[in-house]
């Protein structure tokens, strides 16, 4: 199908991400499936059709823009780690400055945790690993690929600044500046950040073992 299953991959892509959450179809599905199980299907389901894109991609015909060189493979293979622990220290977390927060009225300033290095941490771990996997698939259909999700990251996380600025008004601002204040490191880490680490090794030791069998390429040099 070549070019035309990697559009069309785009295309559900995004209408799966977009149409769902709007708020007339979302609160549909939460008042069929629970808030919780509109949520697992939302993830399942951008799961599904994700592992479909990037196998799209590869179907696609191979146009190359750059020559691949064997240290290429050590960029995605050094930035997922820090990817890894982004996401298992940010999921499930108190965020209320950006998407997937969990507990948002819990959230401590003083003790923001991840968000203190990042608002939208699960953007940036996206932007890193979309980043990191172009520089060693150098055809147009990967470039595309990983291009625009990095895009989206970046610019997704402008779009939602100004979107929970104008909900929060000025708690938005307040809690911000509370925030600010907290410092970058916590010299004593909690038992359950310390089980957040151990969980983000653990993704990542899982994500090599299963890429050969996922995609069909070994991330291992």
């Amino acid at each position: 199908m070549g070019w035309f299953e990697f559009a069309l991959a785009y295309v559900v892509f995004f209408l799966s991400h977009s149409l769902p959450v709007r708020p007339p179809l979302r609160a549909w599905f939460q008042a069929r499936l629970g808030a919780s199980g509109f949520t697992l299907a939302y993830s399942v389901l951008s799961l599904a059709v994700l592992a479909w894109l990037i196998g799209a991609a590869g179907r696609a015909p191979h146009v190359p823009l750059w020559g691949w060189a064997p240290w290429q493979v050590h960029v995605p293979l050094t930035v997922m780690g820090p990817v890894c622990l982004i996401l298992a220290l940010s999921i499930g977390r108190p965020n209320p400055f950006s998407f997937g927060g969990a507990r948002n009225d819990q959230f401590d300033p003083a003790r923001p945790g991840i968000v203190r290095w990042s608002r939208h941490p699960l953007l940036a771990a996206l932007a890193l690993w979309a980043a990191a996997h172009v520089v060693p698939n150098g055809d147009l259909a990967h470039v595309i690929l990983f291009g625009t999700f990095a895009a989206f990251a970046v610019l997704g996380g402008r779009l939602i600044d100004r979107r929970k600025r104008r909900e929060m008004g000025s708690e938005w601002q307040r809690l911000r500046a509370a925030e600010k204040r907290a410092p970058l490191l916590f010299l004593r880490a909690s038992r359950g950040t310390l089980a957040r680490l151990v969980a983000g090794t653990v993704l990542y030791a899982a994500l090599i073992w299963v890429h050969p069998v996922l995609f069909g390429v070994s991330p291992l040099p």
